[in-house]
C-alpha cells in the first residue's frame, strides 16, 4: 500500500487513481478514505486524478498521540500534495476536511490548489462565543468526549439515525441506505483511535475559523443539507458560502451530514460538473 512520511515521522495511507486535473478527497472527522467509496472510483473513471488519504489516527495511517489540529493536519495536506507534486488541484473538504483545506490555504497559499469545495464542512465556527452567541453550547464537547472514554461503540452506532436521516430517533425502516452499508460505514469510524476522535473533535468544534474563511481566494463550491445535525445548516452552510467572495452554494434539501452517502450520485455530478468547469 502506498504511504507518505510527513514532516513529523508520521505514515499516511493513500490512494492514488486515474489521470487528468487532480481532486484530493479528505474525509469526516473519524471516518477514513474508505468513506469515498462512491465518489473516488466515479471521479477517476471520468477523467480526473481522484487522490484520497487516511487521515493521521485513522485507518492504515500512523496513530501518533499527538498532531490533531487544524495546523498540523494542514501540514498532512501539504506533505501529500508535495509528495506527489499535485498541481491545478482541486481540494474537497467533507466535515472537518474543510476546516482542514481553509487552513492548509490560509498557510500554504493556492501555488497547488485551483479550486476548493466544502461539503457538509463544520467551518466556519461551531462553539457559542461572546460575538457568536448562536453557537453550540461547549458542554457538548464535554458529552463528545465523555462518550468517547466510557464507550465509543455504542456512541457510533447511536450517530446512525442522526448521521444518515438528520433525525435522533432510532427508526431501522427509515434509513435512506441499506442497514447493511450504514453499519459499514458507522463501523468504520471505530478504526481512528479514541484519542484521535476526542482530538479531532475539540478541533472541529472549538477553533474560530471565521476570517481564515473570508480570506479564500479560489473559486468555492459550497454544499450542505438542511437536515444536518453534525455540522449544523444554520452556523455552517449558509455562513460559509456568505464568507468566501464569488463562492458557489448548492442546498440539499432534507440531506443530513451523511450525504456522500445519502445522495451519491447528486453528490458526484456536482463534484464532477466543479472540478471539470
Amino acid at each position: 500500500m502506498p504511504h507518505l512520511t510527513t514532516r513529523d515521522g508520521t505514515r499516511l495511507h493513500y490512494s492514488d487513481w486515474g489521470d487528468g486535473r487532480p481532486v484530493v478527497l479528505l474525509g469526516a472527522a473519524m471516518a477514513d478514505s474508505r468513506m469515498w467509496e462512491f465518489q473516488a472510483p466515479f471521479l477517476a473513471g471520468r477523467g480526473l486524478r481522484c487522490v484520497t488519504y487516511d487521515r493521521r489516527g485513522s485507518g492504515r495511517s500512523d496513530i501518533p498521540w499527538n498532531g490533531y489540529d487544524y495546523d498540523t493536519l494542514a501540514g498532512d495536506l501539504a506533505d501529500l500534495l508535495d509528495h506527489l507534486d499535485l498541481r491545478d488541484a482541486v481540494l474537497v473538504g467533507y466535515a472537518v476536511g474543510g476546516g482542514e483545506c481553509v487552513r492548509y490555504l490560509s498557510r500554504y497559499g493556492t501555488g497547488r490548489v485551483a479550486k476548493l469545495a466544502l461539503v457538509a464542512s463544520t467551518t466556519p465556527f461551531l462553539m457559542r462565543a461572546p460575538d457568536h452567541p448562536d453557537g453550540l453550547e461547549p458542554e457538548l464537547f464535554d458529552q463528545v468526549e465523555e462518550a468517547i472514554r466510557t464507550d465509543r461503540a455504542a456512541w457510533l452506532a447511536a450517530l446512525t439515525w442522526p448521521f444518515f436521516t438528520g433525525r435522533p430517533d432510532p427508526d431501522p425502516d427509515d434509513l435512506p441506505i441499506s442497514r447493511e452499508l450504514a453499519d459499514w460505514l458507522i463501523g468504520m469510524c471505530r478504526n481512528t483511535s479514541p484519542r484521535a476522535g476526542t482530538e479531532i473533535y475539540r478541533t472541529l468544534f472549538s477553533t474560530d475559523q471565521r476570517a481564515e474563511t473570508a480570506a479564500v481566494t479560489v473559486p468555492t463550491l459550497v454544499i450542505h443539507g438542511t437536515a444536518d445535525l453534525a455540522a449544523p445548516y444554520p452556523l455552517c452552510g449558509p455562513r460559509t458560502a456568505d464568507l468566501i467572495p464569488g463562492s458557489t452554494f448548492l442546498t440539499y434539501e432534507g440531506a443530513a451530514h451523511g450525504l456522500f452517502a445519502t445522495h451519491a450520485e447528486r453528490l458526484n455530478a456536482d463534484l464532477l460538473a466543479f472540478a471539470k468547469e
